[in-house]
């Protein structure tokens, strides 16, 4: 979440030195803009952090538990071990999968898709597994003619080239046993076990463990088996609880980071089967099924190229060399794993799962999702500081105990000294040496807080599983919580802000407006003829006709579906009109050039080039146009028309489309395959057939989203590649501008235009901006580079390959679940499933609530910490014994630390978060309003019980007891009731740091209630009938009503707590001040 400053205002000076929030700003000129570079929890960006710097805070973080801590960090070791594994593979793969095949074999865990001599004449297939993995692992071009091209090969595949294979059930088993399914073995999670041995790896834990050992021995020697075992046992089954709670934790948080990474590994691709596109998991992918490739797709299991134009293919992932292949028919193996760069093609799938080089790499690396967030850093750095403190009072408190100890300054609770010189026997004076030590070990328990930085984790865990029903898909933790810093988001048009339910409601041909927009009898044969020509041979997409012809399927694109269903109903017959020409070259459409183009032969040898693209760019290339009666007419007087059509079909929030072709000179076509790849298809002299005006509506809901972000603080800006009219008509009715007025440079402005401006320019412009029209994805590059640079957090929606430098650049990438393509996915923090831009604005009120909640568990926490270290200390200073022994300090750090964590980190986001300006990035973690709270309730808890450790015997007129050891019991058995009873009341406290109403929504939060039970039920039960254990005893009622009446007074008095004023200027900066002064002068 935003902040990656090293703390909390008061913990670590350079927070106020990295920068405060902007109601500060005018501290900024005192500090130094270096300072922050010092301190190692003081990380801008952990997203793309250097491994030094990650390596720095680490090293300078107080840890007690180095396995838990770090659990869900970057392993920095391992990833260096996955490169060098990687590297190893590529060289060596043919060994290692027959190794791991053998490995796998012998431990049962591959039943199908075993390797396999070549098959018999019964085999369902002719061609074996073996044959097939050779073929491609080692692109052998000669065993492919062997089998009669790809061709040949389908047909030992049983495989339609045009339809695919059958969606039958019994062949897909079949495929599968015979050549294995498109998934690899993992690594299983850690089991339960794991992490209970992680959780009792903590330092203080262990020495506790020892010293319960030495009490158990030394007790029962003393006083015997039957009452010996109490003290030593006590602290065994205290450390035992801690144990199982903080893993039962752990574990439930492991299991739903699990989940989210499967959900994140399972791709949903298109295949053709039974001549119909349709989705399916990567998983469920077989050998022979035919999977169409687009810019940004990830190929999804190793294969041969069926056909393709200007396929270029990403092979880095495998090679580890940043090369563009291109692939075509004399390079036509394509690998698993690898991502298309350029153009489109069919492959035809010959290897899955761990019979390909990805599979092997996937099944041979451990996966790492361990990942830091800025928050986690800082709060690594509050821990270190807090830790340090509490070590520093533990190291004085066993000093002052053994001193006053040793010199007989120490009585029993009958009044007696404890150690006298030289009669004291030694067994007793160890003993009480051993209890001594064991309270100050536990003062570093409850002072070291081991669950501060491991509170985001879970309450990022708990935010994760909430956003996905939201539909957000969280890939990068960091993200989760850098939302909540979110002072803008760039959002796309189409899709986003729009249904991307495309249909065509306005077309042009000539001059004349055909109304209703497919009415082809009031068109020519000779255009209807053109167009169908056109939308047939220049779609990705396809159209499946049922046998009956009644059922239509139409598949690509939400533009080429609505473009497509437009032909449809002119008269296009989409497969005749495919056979019926050659395509000889494909230029594919182009984000950057807004058009994409494909040249044909037909039937009598003429060569057509058609282009399809934005209306004006395709308008400006064409010298003529085809009216609608098919007569060829000069676009020079008409052009005005043409363009004021345009801009009228734009203003009512239509998507303009012109479809335009020519004809192309023999001579001018190259003579052999290899020179199409360097042909320039023409695109001058182009003649207009016709121009189509796309409505795409707005999302239902769209408007109260922008407003919701608008109040919040969060600017929307809208950047797409449509016409500046259509996008500031959408603009408009989705609330971006506010009103017609807006309408002027800079606040809404053509991508080209704000190219065109220097860097400097560039950055003044780039805050005024609301709308930017005709950008290319460079230009969305562009914007987010200044919008940084003025200071912005800025969040950015992308779902092409080419957004994928302005989504790795931003603050926080969204791409988007249906329309993005696995490179813009894969470039992305957060996918965005529903493409909807008010999923967009669930996802900054969940960054934000992680941050809020971080905040209440640490405001609970130091509470506890402050009051609980200053009773112990000043007690043991005047008394010599502490009021809270190590047994209830152990309970006491399970309520604050994972009990506590789990109720307050897992509170859900309230609308009061979105009425908040955005969290600044260096804000301090710890905020004026939250010490005011902190130190009103530790000043009253403290203040109640040092009154009753000192006064408590008169005041519960218990000096009359003749049993003064019991007396002694009773008062302190009180005390530690009241503090527990104190803590559970201000979790209530710590659920609303700034409102009066700390009930609201609490009876909704079960989990919040359910803990507040238990620990409340768990409090009764220790104090009634575990005595033995905690040294206290059983309380009447009275005491009851005594206990609960002092923790219910923190109620009252957070209420009075929250009328008191705060200033808006951090502590800090006041503290910060002398030390900067301090320091220039000596730099001076």
């Amino acid at each position: 979440m935003s902040g990656t400053s090293s703390g909390n205002g008061l913990l670590h000076l350079n927070d106020v030195e990295a920068g405060l929030s902007k109601d500060n700003a005018d501290l900024d000129h005192h500090l130094d803009p270096d300072a922050g570079t010092s301190d190692p929890f003081d990380i801008a960006h952990t997203k793309n952090a250097s491994p030094e710097t990650l390596k720095r805070w680490r090293q300078a973080a107080l840890v007690l538990n180095a396995s838990r801590r770090f659990r869900y960090t970057l392993d920095l070791k391992k990833e260096e071990e996955k490169e060098q594994r990687k590297r190893m593979i590529r060289a060596h793969a043919q060994v290692i999968r027959a190794a791991l095949l053998f490995k796998l074999a012998g431990e049962n865990q591959i039943v199908s898709g075993a390797p396999v001599a070549s098959p018999s004449a019964g085999d369902d297939y002719k061609i074996g597994l073996e044959q097939l993995a050779s073929m491609t692992r080692d692109h052998k071009l000669s065993a492919l003619e062997q089998y009669g091209g790809v061709k040949g090969l389908s047909g030992l595949l049983r495989t339609n080239l045009e339809k695919g294979i059958d969606e039958d059930e019994a062949d897909l088993l079949n495929r599968r046993n015979a050549f294995g399914s498109n998934t690899y073995p993992r690594k299983k999670g850690r089991s339960f076990w794991m992490f209970l041995w992680e959780a009792w790896q903590d330092l203080t834990l262990i020495i506790l463990i020892i010293a319960a050992a030495v009490s158990l021995g030394l007790g029962i020697k003393t006083e015997g088996l039957k009452e010996g075992w109490y003290d030593g046992g006590s602290i065994f089954f205290a450390v035992f609880l801690v144990i199982l709670v903080t893993a039962t934790s752990d574990y439930r948080q492991s299991l739903q980071f699990q989940n989210l990474n499967e959900e994140k590994r399972n791709i949903q691709l298109e295949v053709v089967r039974g001549g119909r596109t349709v989705k399916v998991s990567i998983y469920d992918l077989v050998v022979g099924d035919l999977v169409p490739l687009k810019i940004g797709d990830q190929v999804p299991a190793d294969g041969v190229l069926i056909a393709g134009h200007s396929l270029a293919i990403d092979e880095s992932s495998m090679t580890g060399e940043s090369k563009i292949v291109h692939k075509n028919q004399n390079d036509p193996f394509l690998m698993s794993g690898c991502k298309v760069a350029d153009g489109f093609g069919t492959m035809l799938v010959t290897g899955v799962g761990i019979n390909t080089e990805w599979g092997l790499l996937m099944a041979s690396i451990s996966e790492d999702t361990g990942e830091e967030t800025p928050l986690q850093v800082r709060l690594n750095g509050v821990a270190t500081f807090i830790g340090v403190v509490g070590l520093s009072v533990a190291v004085s408190v066993l000093a002052i105990l053994l001193a006053r100890y040793f010199t007989g300054n120490t009585e029993d609770p009958n009044g007696a000294t404890q150690f006298i010189k030289g009669r004291t026997k030694f067994d007793d004076a160890f003993n009480d040496v051993v209890k001594i030590f064991t309270i100050a070990v536990t003062i570093v328990v409850v002072a070291v807080p081991e669950g501060l930085p491991l509170a985001v984790t879970l309450t990022l865990a708990y935010s994760m599983r909430k956003m996905m029903a939201d539909k957000a898909l969280v890939r990068r933790l960091s993200a989760c919580e850098t939302m909540g810093s979110a002072t803008t988001i760039c959002s796309d048009k189409t899709g986003t802000l729009t249904l991307n339910e495309m249909t065509v409601v306005e077309a042009f041909v000539g001059k004349k407006k055909i109304n209703p927009p497919a009415e082809s009898s009031q068109l020519h044969l000779s255009v209807v003829s053109l167009l169908s020509e056109g939308v047939a041979q220049s779609t990705t997409g396809n159209v499946f006709v049922s046998k009956d012809g009644d059922d239509v399927e139409i598949s690509g694109s939400p533009t080429e579906k609505a473009i497509l269903s437009w032909a449809i109903e002119l008269g296009m017959k989409f497969d005749a009109i495919r056979s019926e020409s050659t395509i000889l070259h494909v230029f594919p459409f182009n984000s950057e050039k807004k058009r994409g183009g494909v040249a044909l032969r037909r039937s009598d040898a003429e060569v057509h080039i058609h282009w399809k693209g934005a209306a004006e760019i395709v308008l400006a290339a064409c010298s003529g146009y085809l009216d609608s009666n098919g007569c060829l007419q000069s676009m020079n007087e008409d052009k005005e028309f043409f363009e004021a059509a345009i801009d009228e079909m734009a203003a009512n929030c239509l998507r303009c489309i012109a479809l335009a072709y020519r004809l192309c000179e023999q001579e001018k076509v190259p003579s052999n395959e290899e020179s199409f790849d360097d042909w320039v298809l023409p695109e001058d002299n182009l003649v207009l057939l016709a121009i189509v005006g796309i409505k795409d509506p707005c999302r239902p809901g769209v408007k109260d989203a922008v407003k919701i972000c608008t109040d919040a603080g969060v600017k929307v800006r809208m950047v797409t590649g449509d016409n500046i009219q259509t996008a500031q008509a959408i603009a408009l009715e989705c609330g971006i501008l506010s009103s017609a007025q807006d309408v002027t440079e800079p606040t809404i402005i053509e991508g080209r235009v704000f190219r065109a401006l220097t860097e400097k320019e560039r950055e003044q412009v780039a805050r005024k901006i609301m709308v930017m029209g005709r950008s290319s994805p460079n230009d969305k590059l562009l914007l987010v580079q200044a919008l940084r640079k003025g200071g912005d957090v800025v969040a950015v929606t992308g779902d092409g390959t080419n957004d994928a430098p302005a989504l790795h650049e931003a603050d926080i990438g969204l791409s988007m679940g249906i329309q993005g393509t696995e490179v813009a996915k894969e470039s992305s923090d957060i996918v965005i499933l529903d493409d909807n831009f008010a999923s967009v604005v669930k996802v900054v009120r969940w960054g934000r609530s992680v941050y809020a909640n971080i905040q209440k568990f640490i405001q609970f926490q130091l509470t506890v910490n402050v009051a609980a270290l200053v009773i112990n200390v000043v007690a043991a200073i005047s008394t010599g014994d502490v009021p809270l022994n190590s047994v209830q300090l152990l309970w006491v750090n399970l309520i604050m630390d994972t009990l506590g964590a789990l109720a307050l980190a897992t509170e859900p986001p309230t609308d009061n978060l979105m009425h908040r300006s955005p969290v600044g990035r260096r804000e301090p973690l710890i905020t004026n309003i939250m010490w005011r709270n902190l130190l009103i309730q530790a000043l009253y808890q403290v203040t109640v019980l040092l009154v009753l450790n000192f006064r408590g015997m008169t005041i519960l007129q218990l000096e009359d007891d003749g049993n003064r050891e019991h007396a002694y019991k009773v008062k302190n058995s009180l005390i530690f009731n009241a503090f527990v009873m104190c803590q559970i009341f201000n979790e209530f406290n710590a659920r609303k740091p700034e409102e009066i109403n700390c009930f609201k929504g609490v009876t909704k939060n079960y989990l919040f209630m359910g803990i507040i039970g238990f620990t409340f039920i768990l409090q009764i039960i220790i104090i009634e009938f575990l005595g033995k254990f905690t040294s206290t005893v059983r309380l009447d009622w009275q005491l009851w009503l005594v206990s609960l009446g002092i923790g219910i007074i923190s109620w009252p008095l957070a209420i009075v707590g929250k009328l008191i004023p705060v200033p808006k200027t951090p502590v800090a900066s006041y503290i910060i001040k002398p030390f900067q002064q301090c320091k220039r002068s000596r730099d001076a």
